[in-house]
């Protein structure tokens, strides 16, 4: 999965991009929750499956609730 999915599904889910970080790296918020993290934006290269799995983690969201992961 790329970036500009998970950023899409995320914003769907009610996450907010919340600024660049350092490098290639972009900042979410879940207001939800009042969680935070930090997702790598390499453009055309897949997220890593252990990536995403933190990013999930740290945003309290639910693999089941995120869906299929392709």
């Amino acid at each position: 999965m790329r970036y500009r999915e998970l950023a899409k599904r995320l914003r769907n889910l009610g996450c907010e991009y919340v600024r660049s970080g350092a490098g290639s790296h972009r900042i979410w918020y879940n207001p939800a929750l009042d969680r935070y993290t930090t997702i790598p934006d390499w453009g055309n290269k897949d997220v890593k499956p252990g990536t995403l799995r933190r990013v999930l983690r740290d945003l309290g969201i639910s693999r089941r609730e995120f869906g299929p992961i392709k």
